[in-house]
């Protein structure tokens, strides 16, 4: 894994304009069935794919904490909303609540949550390849093949599965049968 994780950003990086015209594409015109699709690879990348050997996300980023997130870890240590803010928070540059430093506080020595049946919604949805609506977040999924080698993996699988457009028969969007 560490060589994986070695390699990802530049990995990354050198399909990032690929990556970019394609999902520019897919904005335009999403297949009707892209969500689907899209659950499908998701959930054969992470049958083989142990987040526990990886945890580049809690390492390398911070989730947002929404209120509820707040509301709801706080409860958890049995403290003060403010006093949780306070101790474990920052505001980042687009007025988000987002960890004071990485890697996560919560990460243990072998790379599991502390507070993984209290974690933050964005943590528990990441790499939010399999959410409805995927082609309106080809921004954060552009940045998180970069973290995530399961993402950069769910990204290259959809290119192959995924027709963008229309075929030289003008024929609809559709799935073209690829393995994942």
């Amino acid at each position: 894994m560490e060589e994986t994780l070695r390699e990802l950003p530049k990995k990354a990086k050198d399909k990032h304009n690929e990556h970019k015209k394609y999902f520019a594409k897919l904005k335009k015109k999403p297949p009707k069935n892209l969500d689907k699709i899209m659950v499908e690879l998701h959930d054969a990348e992470f049958e083989k794919t142990d987040c526990l050997a990886c945890a580049n996300c809690c390492k390398t980023t911070s989730p947002i904490f929404t209120t509820k997130d707040i509301n709801r870890i706080a409860k958890h240590f049995r403290i003060k909303e403010q006093r949780f803010i306070e101790t474990y928070l920052s505001v980042d540059e687009d007025n988000f609540h987002v960890l004071k430093s990485a890697p996560c506080t919560f990460l243990a020595d072998d790379n599991s949550c502390s507070i993984y049946d209290v974690r933050p919604k964005a943590c528990a949805e990441y790499p939010h390849t399999d959410r409805r609506d995927f082609h309106k977040i080809s921004e954060i999924t552009l940045k998180n093949t970069a973290i995530c080698p399961a993402t950069f993996n769910i990204v290259e699988a959809m290119k192959k599965a995924v027709d963008v457009g229309k075929n030289p028969r003008g024929e609809k969007h559709r799935f073209n049968g690829g393995r994942h």
